[in-house]
């Protein structure tokens, strides 16, 4: 199999991140103007073909057995760079041999002459013959990797055989699968949505002021945006697996790249999750309390909320102009910029403070008027 040798640019890296949501929010919102697709999508089929073909993907989508065959295959190419990995230390222990005998027959061929006796000329034969011999070993390991190579070729010349031959017969599998699928769907019992809620102990949640709406509208966009970048980890987690995998090419720049990306998103999502109540909460006695009991004891803490996310916007801004200024990079092979990275420390930290003002407000306001009613 031949190697990979893409490296992600930063300007990729980077235009990525900050193109993909919008682009993600508006095809969704397209989608659901449209209303919820029925059936299989042509779309869909196709793009698990190009993204997952080798693995069956669109054969199961497409509720068709042949995904099997896709993973035998898939198996085969996988045993086969398993070998080849293997042998690699057999290559290299035997090459390194026979330059090191080389380097020998060369020693004893010079010393033979300048003193040209019975003891050199022996010497001379012993290394031709552990030169030949570490020779043939090595051209034996080369050998048995280079049939594995070959076999790893052949499996993948098949697979991509199965996939042109795919990518012709999805249309009319899709159309297949439609017409069976509008039959079931007449039959079948209507499942009711389930919706995931927070923790249930906000007391002020379900109140709403236009001065709240005004402050959480930023921290509501800000959260679905990071959201969507969850989609980009799995495409390029995607794309290590594949390349470690099947082309036997490691890469130098995922993990640093993912967690630097998650890192932003713990961020820019604190104040959202905080907005819809998904932050763990420890206590003891504040669920015990009513809903203004709450609110009063929630008016009480924050105190210490807002120092606490005062202080992270203080020493947040701090690292990141100190970033900016020095052009910080990671020390890595991949030297990705950092001073977007640690921007997000203060920007997360005033959307988080934002939102503090925002809940602040409303528990001031559940206090003076009592607990809003349910819906």
């Amino acid at each position: 199999m031949p190697a990979l040798t893409f490296v992600l640019p930063h300007w990729l890296y980077w235009a990525g991140l900050v193109v993909f949501p919008p682009v993600a929010m508006y095809l969704v919102a397209r989608q659901k103007k449209k209303g919820a697709p029925e059936g299989a999508s042509l779309f869909i089929a196709y793009l698990f073909w190009l993204l997952s073909g080798f693995i069956g993907i669109h054969r199961f989508y497409l509720k068709s057995a042949l995904g099997f065959v896709f993973i035998a295959v898939f198996g085969a190419i996988l045993y086969c760079n398993t070998q080849i990995r293997d042998l690699r230390e057999d290559v290299s222990r035997t090459r390194a041999a026979a330059e090191s005998v080389h380097v020998d027959l060369q020693r004893a061929r010079e010393q033979a002459a300048r003193s040209p006796d019975a003891a050199a000329a022996e010497r001379v034969q012993k290394a031709e013959a552990a030169a030949r011999a570490k020779e043939a070993s090595f051209a034996v390991a080369e050998a048995h990797i280079d049939r594995w190579r070959a076999n790893a070729r052949w499996a993948a010349i098949l697979m991509a055989a199965l996939l042109l031959v795919d990518a012709a017969l999805i249309p009319g599998t899709v159309r297949r699968l439609r017409a069976r699928e509008k039959v079931a769907l007449a039959s079948a019992p209507i499942i009711p949505e389930v919706t995931e809620g927070g923790t249930g102990e906000d007391p002020a949640m379900g109140l709403r002021t236009r001065l709240t709406d005004a402050l959480e509208w930023l921290n509501v966009r800000a959260g679905e945006y990071v959201a969507w970048w969850a989609v980009i980890a799995v495409v390029v987690y995607y794309y290590e697996v594949v390349a470690r995998f099947v082309f036997n090419s490691p890469t130098n720049w995922v993990h640093e790249s993912m967690f630097l990306m998650f890192g932003m998103q713990y961020m820019l999502s604190g104040a959202y999750a905080y907005r819809e109540d998904q932050h763990v909460r420890v206590d003891i006695l504040y669920v015990k309390l009513s809903a203004r009991g709450r609110a009063i004891a929630d008016i009480i803490t924050s105190v210490f909320f807002f120092i606490f996310a005062g202080t992270m916007l203080w020493t947040g801004t701090r690292f990141a102009m100190d970033a900016i200024q020095v052009g910080e990079h990671s020390f890595t092979e991949w030297g990705i910029q950092y001073w977007p990275v640690k921007l997000a420390i203060p920007v997360g930290a005033a959307l988080i403070l934002l939102q503090g003002v925002s809940k602040l407000i409303k528990d001031i306001v559940l206090v003076a008027r009592g607990a809003p009613k349910a819906g």
